[in-house]
């Protein structure tokens, strides 16, 4: 009987092993962020006093800042040049036929497939060769991660197109709708939750990025090569306060992302409802008005 039991729940002992595994360092991140700093430098990573300094003056080490900020903007900029970009490039691929399209579907996953280590020499060879070996810095950096963010955001938004039947746009046709209308109406409010989703996803991958920003940063310095830096005298406990900021950032727009989606849910199941009960309540009253005047 034990036995049995054991055997039908282990697949949820396992998946809570691996929840535990996954939320363990999180964890230690977010209580990490308030422990006291020790006054010796030491890159051992132990637990010595609770207080709230770290989290009351974030930017004790402006270069930190200096980094986060500089990150910050590269990861904007990034996202937005290749969720745009990439867009644009998923809707020609999955909407219209063109010469070479099936070898430009195979190219879009070679960012993704090639190793980090081989982009970022690649592209600072690109750089040395078109005489930018002097100006490396934040255009640099802003050149190469478009350009290993636009294959996710392609990938992203054509899987969300390629899941789409085109009859809300004929129908929307129908209608006398003219093709902005429909594609601003209709295609648009489809596709926006990948869109969405690509974005989100370039910000992370081009905020975390440390390989080839190092190869293409020349003096600039983001937060992911000041964290690299900074390990090896000691580890600041702001750095922790920075990963719990992001982390609860991440949590609300999941939370705000389900939340909105089960709204729509609500309503488009609360609509056919109030729909039947309006066409119920007509037929009574057609009913009731014929019994009274049978004429």
């Amino acid at each position: 009987m034990i036995m049995r039991w054991l055997r039908s729940r282990i697949v949820l002992f396992l998946g809570i092993l691996v929840l535990i595994y996954t939320f363990v360092p999180i964890f230690i991140v977010v209580m990490m962020s308030f422990n006291k700093l020790p006054s010796e430098q030491s890159k051992i990573y132990r637990w010595n006093a609770f207080t709230l300094d770290n989290w009351l003056h974030p930017c004790a080490d402006p270069s930190m800042c200096d980094g986060l900020v500089l990150s910050i903007k590269i990861g904007l900029l990034a996202t937005l040049g290749a969720t745009i970009l990439g867009t644009l490039a998923a809707f020609a691929l999955v909407r219209h036929q063109f010469v070479g399209r099936s070898g430009t579907n195979v190219l879009i996953f070679l960012p993704m497939a090639a190793p980090e280590i081989v982009m970022g020499s690649s592209l600072l060879a690109l750089f040395v060769a078109g005489g930018l070996a002097g100006q490396l810095g934040f255009w640099t950096i802003l050149i190469a991660h478009i350009m290993f963010c636009l294959s996710f955001v392609i990938v992203t938004v054509r899987s969300r197109l390629a899941g789409l039947s085109d009859t809300l746009e004929q129908a929307a046709a129908d209608l006398y709708a003219t093709p902005q209308q429909a594609f601003w109406r209709v295609t648009f409010p489809l596709v926006f939750p990948g869109i969405l989703g690509a974005a989100l996803l370039s910000f992370s991958l081009s905020f975390d990025d440390f390989i080839i920003t190092n190869l293409n940063a020349g003096t600039s310095t983001t937060f992911p090569m000041y964290v690299w830096g900074v390990s090896r005298r000691t580890i600041p406990m702001q750095i922790n306060v920075i990963g719990t900021v992001m982390l609860l950032l991440s949590v609300l727009i999941v939370v705000g992302g389900e939340m909105n989606s089960r709204r729509r849910q609500r309503a488009l199941s609360v609509e056919p409802r109030a729909r039947r009960s309006r066409v119920v309540t007509a037929s009574g009253a057609r009913s009731a008005a014929a019994t009274v005047d049978p004429a």
